[in-house]
């Protein structure tokens, strides 16, 4: 069966090759740790906040949680320009303010064709993002008109588009996972302003003054958020979510974690690909090791991944030719120039 990866058509086997972090929530080992850590989140409504170093999977959670489940997904990913609205709304004034002029003496503008929902809007209410936030009974201005063509620009924005809309047409409209990625990249602000929204399931748009609030009960989404540890969260955020640190994969699990991604995105796995996998692994941990002695970055399991990719592709096992240099290129990565 053909999938799309970043656009273009591969067979099953090909989207290791063509995507290394495909972010599409077919393999993930989960420990009992994790698990349990999902469950309480869920229990509770609170956020899960993953921490740990680079790397070690928290990223990849939320999409397999949401595959498994076979519910909505959503995510967003925190630059350092990312502010806590930007999570539940944005509104284009620059559009409207344009639209106002052209149409001085025109039919009459409304605020919610400006408004665009984001992750946590998608995840509380659907119907009403798909809405902009307009009563039930109001067509979103431009509904039949394409964006790209002058009547569709001329009608205004529509109905929303939802993130990840293939996907998630085939998934529940009453259960959603949102990641919030890499939340320590922003200021304070972020977390801060998020805490009421997190805590309440319900926000405010403040150019249309509707009030969104979430169509289900709490346990109906989970949302994940991971940070990298580049800077401290506040207190106040840290004391609402369930927090969860994310150690690297130990030997027995790191095996398991290599053998996975091969069953999924390769087949079959061969006897040579389980002893490639071993060999690895045990080179994996001598790498760490000397990392840690050394006050090093220690490789993360996303490299481990790397390794194993590039191994399978280029014939290349350990011992052979070639194998000190990949690991350079790939696990170590700290070699400084002769």
């Amino acid at each position: 069966m053909t999938q799309q990866v970043a656009g273009v058509a591969v067979q099953p086997g090909e989207t290791a090759r063509q995507a290394p972090d495909p972010r599409d929530g077919r393999v993930y080992v989960m420990s009992r740790e994790i698990d349990f850590a999902v469950r309480v989140a869920e229990a509770t409504g609170r956020p899960l906040l993953l921490r740990g170093d680079p790397g070690s999977g928290k990223s990849s959670l939320a999409a397999y949680i949401a595959r498994q489940r076979g519910w909505r997904y959503y995510e967003h990913v925190v630059t350092s320009r990312t502010q806590a609205r930007d999570l539940l709304w944005t509104f284009d004034s620059v559009r409207r303010l344009a639209d106002a002029e052209v149409r001085a003496h025109g039919s009459e503008l409304h605020d919610y064709d400006y408004v665009e929902p984001g992750v946590l809007w998608w995840a509380f209410a659907r119907d009403s993002a798909l809405r902009r936030g307009a009563a039930e009974d109001v067509e979103p201005a431009g509904a039949g008109a394409g964006a790209d063509t002058e009547a569709g620009a001329e009608a205004g924005a529509g109905a929303a588009i939802e993130p990840n809309a293939s996907v998630n047409e085939h998934r529940s409209a009453e259960h959603a996972v949102v990641l919030i990625d890499e939340i320590d990249k922003a200021d304070p602000d972020l977390p801060n302003g998020l805490l009421v929204p997190l805590g309440s399931n319900e926000f405010v748009v403040t150019e249309t003054r509707t009030r969104i609030g979430a169509a289900h009960a709490s346990g109906q989404r989970i949302i994940v958020i991971t940070t990298n540890e580049e800077r401290a969260l506040p207190q106040a955020f840290l004391r609402r979510c369930v927090v969860l640190w994310l150690e690297h994969p130990k030997q027995k699990q790191l095996t398991e974690i290599g053998l996975a991604h091969l069953r999924e995105y390769e087949g079959a796995i061969a006897v040579a690909d389980k002893a490639l996998v071993d060999v690895l692994v045990t080179e994996m941990m001598t790498v760490r090791a000397s990392a840690k002695q050394q006050g090093l970055r220690p490789p993360s399991t996303a490299e481990f991944l790397d390794a194993l990719r590039a191994c399978r592709s280029l014939g290349i096992t350990v011992g052979s030719p070639d194998w000190a240099r990949l690991r350079d290129l790939v696990l170590i990565k700290q070699q400084q120039p002769g």
